[in-house]
């Protein structure tokens, strides 16, 4: 499974039971936390969402809803007697903060956080299954997005025919990479006889707080799924460039062109009570288009 459920949406004032931007990502049996900003931690308890699978956090920016909700989650970990590492990507600066609020509180966790600072666009986090690369958005202070990857093998294996052909369990892996197999007598088992296609790898992108940036459709290029901010609605271009956000257009004009699988919007101005009007603007420019609400998840 490959989701994202919304916990926050808000931008920075919480309001209308709106929350500042926080979102759990699902690959496989892994949960990648991105943003946690105030309340991130009532959300999870009321989403049912186990916070003890949470092993790798993600904080996009130091503004404050972003990132104050935690010290309280990692926290909680301490009080629920958490034991297993808890990796945090974050802007160098965040380090000496909880480091801080840590100290003052006299707390010793009884479990390793171990902090990875955000320097370079690179890779931060590759495994078997996914890869999670950082990449520059262009906000007030430096800021960053994430790129999720699944990986898959090209092929699938028909393990049925497989041992009808007589193939070692041994060369399987090969198999799925789309190798033929040769037998001790010379004879050739193709690959195609004894597999399928696999179905494509996904993708998602979180632009987070950013300006209209073109710089992010080569980024975002293919993804099946885009998250961008959309803090104001048409019309006030002039004050999101001035705030460093952007617009409902200018987020689905980023989506299309980087011929995305589908935009989620979010970081609402808390200005507006009602959010059809958001949807309403993105879909005239990108027809797959849909609102971050809390509680909801995506399929990706």
């Amino acid at each position: 499974m490959f989701a994202v459920t919304i916990l926050g949406n808000n931008s920075a004032l919480p309001a209308y039971d709106r929350h500042p931007s926080a979102q759990i990502v699902t690959i496989n049996d892994q949960l990648l936390l991105i943003d946690c900003g105030e309340g991130t931690q009532m959300q999870l308890s009321r989403y049912k969402i186990r916070r003890g699978k949470l092993n790798h956090i993600f904080i996009s920016h130091l503004h404050g809803d972003h990132y104050f909700g935690l010290i309280g989650l990692i926290s909680s970990m301490a009080l629920l007697n958490r034991e297993q590492p808890l990796h945090l990507f974050a802007p160098p600066g965040l380090e000496e903060i909880i480091s801080l609020q840590l100290k003052v509180a006299s707390t010793t966790l009884p479990y390793e956080l171990v902090f990875h600072p955000l320097n370079d666009e690179e890779v931060i986090l590759d495994t078997p299954k996914f890869s999670v690369e950082a990449f520059h958005t262009q906000h007030r202070i430096p800021c960053w997005g994430f790129l999720i990857k699944e990986k898959k093998h090209p092929r699938k294996l028909d393990k049925e025919k497989a041992i009808n052909f007589d193939i070692p369990a041994a060369f399987y892996p090969s198999l799925k990479m789309g190798y033929d197999y040769t037998a001790k007598d010379g004879s050739v088992v193709y690959n195609e006889q004894v597999t399928i296609p696999n179905s494509p790898a996904k993708s998602y992108a979180y632009c987070a707080d950013t300006i209209y940036d073109e710089r992010l459709i080569n980024i975002a290029k293919d993804v099946t799924m885009i998250y961008h901010e959309a803090t104001y609605l048409n019309g006030m271009e002039e004050r999101a460039a001035a705030r460093f956000h952007s617009t409902t257009s200018q987020a689905a004009t980023i989506a299309m062109n980087a011929n995305a699988g589908g935009l989620l919007l979010g970081h609402f101005s808390s200005k507006f009570e009602e959010l059809h009007d958001y949807l309403k603007e993105a879909l005239e420019v990108f027809p797959k288009t849909q609102l971050a609400i809390e509680g909801v998840t995506f399929r990706i």
